[in-house]
């Protein structure tokens, strides 16, 4: 039985969003609802009536009404949500003008800016101008190579006020990481800063701009933001401009939104690329905007007067999460740098001086906190803590219980899963139940969540594969370059036909709370940031001092490490001078977090029958774990050195 951590008041429930959603359902729908589970069921089984209600309880701005709220339920992919609707992403997200502060920005060595309601709309007005006058119009890709600063919402929202459809990445990706995003969605128009900061350390960013623009022919304009330096030099970067000259200055300009189906394309979201490039995933901005308003507003019990802050860059989906809370018209705070500098309690310092009410992270940053020894709630003011949120990776029962013990002992920590592919959580919190040490709360409203064994059944108590057998409004309406559906349909819906199959392992128990066991394929979670093994193949295996290479990730003091085995080539050895270049191959073309914690020489690669490397067999041999379907190899044999490595016992 899993250890109570915390139980709301019955005031703090009364006050939550969430209750007051239920009453809401209750009036409409004459139903008489008190708790979180009997509305879930409720939510799965009437799903047209859920969102409806939600579309009316989140008071979406729309020009045109919606003629219906889905049109086929048991078409999975294709559903079509939202027929007849006209509105705009940006317009919701900019729906207040006032002087409440709306962002607060603070870079690692920065003291923070703030900038209000009235003063992001008139920012939105210039860019969005400027881009309307070099030709941005419906349709059309704008992208961001951004540190998580104001000026990458403003680009997004001036970009999408206009019907273009955004997508970034962050300025820690290498060229080929860039390229294998960028290069297939052909964007018109790239937003980026000159450099960004990380551990007290300024980074170029221009360099590696310049040489991409040699293989993205298609970007006509490059709109430098000034950030580690005040003028930077623009010289080398075709079609550069300066942000403060791009911007219109006029400031007495209102923005047009562009009023679209809701099914128009918002965002490009991208796979981590396990298995090649990686996957362009559209979402449409009505599903967006719908889903995450119903996880700020009720599952994160969101509202106008809090702060929420959530530690991420702009290449992960929670920079896109986050970004809505605009919507709701709360204080957004930005960080952009590394957690731990000056000092590891850098973000606490931060949550106290802004008052932070929702405070977000990975589950990789807390276990760091613990292994760190840091005491925020000994040493900061937190009083305004509301809710600690947690994602990226499985969050232990030792992290659950070193939040309560030196974070708050009355907060609301809830551990949320979902993925980049929805943009949002299957799983989560919900601020009216209790919290239990290692679980997530409960299924996200609408979301119908099972947990399916091997013989493809719903199971309770038990372990299975995390699927969803309804469709939700944020899942993809479509993968780019994808005409036939193809790629998106082989991506979640080749197992069980018409049900989307996560590939994590959960348990799903009798009273509602969810346990993730991590991911069922080989997706590597270094720092609770997914990345894919197939940009370090790619990267590793162009060397000519190596014929072949596997990467898994080892399950190590409650984080994730990346570790790489190569097979050398003939007449080589791997030497620590050969590591090194590695390392530094890996740091400087793809991440920071591509780079492996181990690297270790292997005589064999293991093979399927059909040429894939089977990294899922590796990580359990590493693990101790049986390995079953040893015929599915063609080199069976290879599995036998993976079994007892002393070197993976070590730090």
């Amino acid at each position: 039985m899993a250890k109570l951590l915390w139980q709301p008041s019955e005031e703090r429930i009364r006050q939550s969003n969430m209750y007051q959603f239920m009453n809401y359902v209750n009036e409409r729908y004459n139903t008489d609802f008190t708790e979180y589970n009997p509305l879930y069921q409720w939510s799965v089984h009437h799903i047209p009536d859920f969102w409806a209600a939600m579309w009316d309880f989140a008071r979406i701005k729309a020009s045109e009404p919606y003629t219906r709220v889905v049109d086929d339920l048991t078409k999975m992919p294709g559903a079509r949500w939202f027929e007849g609707a006209r509105l705009n992403f940006a317009e919701n997200l900019l729906r207040y003008r006032d002087d409440q502060t709306a962002i607060v920005f603070k870079g690692e060595a920065q003291a923070p800016i703030r900038m209000t309601y009235a003063e992001l709309y008139r920012e939105v007005a210039c860019v969005a101008k400027s881009l309307k006058d070099i030709g941005v119009e419906a349709g059309d890709r704008v992208t961001g190579f951004m540190p998580n600063m104001p000026e990458t919402i403003i680009a997004m929202l001036a970009a999408t006020s206009l019907g273009a459809t955004w997508s970034s990445c962050s300025p820690d990706f290498g060229m080929k990481g860039v390229l294998d995003r960028f290069g297939q969605i052909k964007p018109k128009v790239l937003f980026t800063a000159n450099g960004y900061s990380f551990k007290g350390k300024n980074f170029d960013s221009l360099g590696r701009v310049s040489d991409i623009l040699k293989q993205l022919s298609t970007i006509e304009k490059v709109v430098v933001v000034p950030y580690t330096e005040t003028d930077p030099d623009l010289s080398q970067v075709p079609n550069a401009v300066d942000y403060r000259e791009f911007k219109s200055p006029d400031d007495t300009l209102q923005v047009t939104f562009e009023q679209l189906p809701a099914d128009h394309p918002l965002y490009i979201m991208f796979t981590s690329g396990t298995t090649g490039l990686p996957k362009c995933m559209v979402q449409s901005a009505g599903g967006i905007l719908i889903n995450h308003l119903k996880e700020l507003m009720l599952h994160c019990d969101l509202k106008r007067e809090d702060t929420i802050f959530y530690f991420t860059t702009c290449g992960w989906m929670m920079w896109n999460w986050l970004t809505s809370s605009l919507a709701v018209g709360a204080t957004i705070v930005l960080y952009d740098g590394n957690p731990f500098h000056p000092d590891p309690g850098a973000l606490w310092q931060l949550a106290q001086d802004e008052r932070i009410a929702i405070f977000g992270t990975s589950a990789g940053y807390i276990a760091a906190l613990q292994n760190a020894g840091v005491r925020p709630g000994k040493t900061y003011d937190l009083a305004p803590l509301q809710t600690v949120l947690s994602t990226g990776s499985p969050l232990s029962v030792e992290g659950f219980e070193y939040v309560y013990r030196e974070v708050k002992e009355d907060l609301q920590l809830a551990s949320i899963s979902g993925g980049s592919d929805i943009n949002g959580c299957f799983a989560g919190g919900n601020p009216m139940g209790p919290v239990y040490a290692g679980e997530l709360q409960c299924r996200q409203l609408a979301m119908k969540v099972e947990a399916y064994n091997e013989n493809g059944e719903p199971v309770i108590n038990e372990q299975g594969e995390l699927v969803c057998t309804a469709p939700a409004p944020s899942m993809p309406i479509y993968f780019w370059d994808d005409p036939d559906g193809e790629r998106y349909h082989a991506a979640y819906f080749d197992v069980y036909p018409n049900v989307w199959r996560h590939g994590d392992y959960i348990e799903i128990n009798d009273r509602g709370g969810v346990v993730i066991y991590g991911r069922s394929d080989a997706t590597l979670n270094p720092g609770g940031v997914r990345i894919g093994t197939a940009e370090i193949y790619r990267l590793v295996e162009q060397m000519d001092e190596i014929e072949d290479s596997l990467v898994v990730g080892q399950n190590w003091e409650n984080d994730v490490r990346v570790v790489l085995f190569v097979k050398m080539a003939q007449g080589h050895e791997l030497t620590d001078e050969l590591k090194q270049k590695i390392k530094k191959t890996l740091m400087t073309h793809a991440s920071p977090r591509h780079v492996p914690a181990k690297i270790i020489a292997t005589p064999a690669i293991p093979y399927t029958l059909n040429m894939k490397k089977v990294e899922i067999a590796v990580k359990k041999m590493i693990e101790g774990k049986p390995v079953l379907n040893r015929d599915a190899l063609s080199n069976p044999e290879a599995l036998d050195f993976y079994a007892d490595i002393q070197e993976l016992r070590e730090k």
